[in-house]
C-alpha cells in the first residue's frame, strides 16, 4: 500500500453498519471513501479504513 492509498474498508462491515440517526441501510462511497445516510441525508467519513459513525463528523449531502 502506498501512502497516498486509503487502506481498504471492509464491504462485510457495511452489513452490520446502519445510520446512527435513522438506522436505515448505507450506501458505500468508494470514490469518497464515505458511507452515505440517503435518509438523514449525511455522509460518514471512512478514514484510515474505519467508519466514523458520529453526526458531528459527518457532512451533509448536497
Amino acid at each position: 500500500m502506498t501512502e497516498t492509498q486509503a487502506p481498504a474498508f471492509d464491504r462485510h462491515m457495511l452489513e452490520a453498519l446502519v445510520c446512527p440517526l435513522t438506522q436505515t441501510v448505507l450506501e458505500y462511497n468508494a470514490q469518497a471513501q464515505e458511507l452515505v445516510s440517503r435518509a438523514a441525508n449525511l455522509a460518514f467519513p471512512i478514514r484510515n479504513g474505519i467508519p466514523v459513525m458520529l453526526v458531528d463528523e459527518a457532512r451533509e449531502l448536497d
